[in-house]
């Protein structure tokens, strides 16, 4: 999506507010012998409360309101019986749609206390976001945007989960410009127009290189096996910089 006037910027606000809200709330809610599955119904409850709809269930038909992923799972994690205990690294992926737009965003918590290498790795991911999204302004490439995360996650030995890119959104989930590559790459010569909508969103990891799926045909995990964070703001390009839309309030 471009944004072309103020009651378009002001409708993806408003999604991203409450998609920013949710995810906030979900993750404040976590405790440890909790189901994923409960913590989806909360997510659920919240979206509903507030006029949204589930954008991969609606879109996709994703058995779950939210996308909830557990140590292993890097994401796309469906809501179940899986038991949330200590130590564990959880992502709470929240995209949704209200009066026509869409927003999307995601973070990766720790549950309680977690070994000084994935404090250290959760610290980073957030970090590479907010490089990526610092490369975001109006007619600036867009492959700017994993060259800067890439040459933050490389310069601390770390890798970038290479088949999970950020994407256009704003009038539907996933849409133009598509792919967006949050790892360095060549060849991009695309180019950021002024009101353009998109997610920056990395996964960072030490060791993982690539996302493959499991049984269930959704959730995907790290190849190598490695921990995997990810971090996810919906920005909106505009000569002044980015402007992130996935705010609470």
């Amino acid at each position: 999506m471009t944004i072309t006037n103020q009651d378009e910027l002001d409708g993806l606000r408003e999604i991203g507010r409450i998609v920013a809200n949710t995810m906030r709330a979900m993750a404040k809610a976590m405790e440890p012998g909790m189901t994923t599955r409960e913590l989806d119904e909360i997510g659920r409850g919240l979206l509903d409360d507030a006029g949204a709809v589930s954008a991969p269930q609606s879109t996709y038909g994703f058995p779950g309101a939210t996308c909830i992923s557990v140590n292993e799972e890097i994401a796309h994690g469906i809501p179940g019986a899986r038991v949330i205990a200590p130590g564990d690294l959880v992502n709470i992926d929240v995209s949704a749609s209200k009066d026509g737009f869409f927003a999307d965003t995601g973070a990766t918590y720790r549950v309680g206390a977690v070994a000084p290498r994935l404090d250290r790795l959760c610290r980073d991911g957030r970090r590479a976001m907010q490089i990526g999204v610092a490369q975001v302004r109006s007619d600036r490439p867009l492959a700017g945007i994993g060259k800067a995360i890439g040459r933050f996650a490389s310069g601390r030995g770390y890798t970038l989960i290479g088949n999970l890119a950020s994407h256009g959104v704003g009038r539907s989930l996933h849409e133009y410009p598509e792919e967006i590559p949050t790892w360095p790459t060549s060849g991009d010569r695309r180019r950021m127009k002024k009101g353009l909508v998109l997610t920056v969103e990395p996964f960072l990891s030490v060791g993982g290189t690539m996302a493959t799926g499991g049984e269930d045909d959704w959730t995907l995990y790290s190849m190598p096996p490695a921990p995997v964070v990810q971090y996810e703001h919906t920005v909106v390009a505009t000569d002044r910089g980015p402007l992130v839309v996935t705010q609470p309030g």
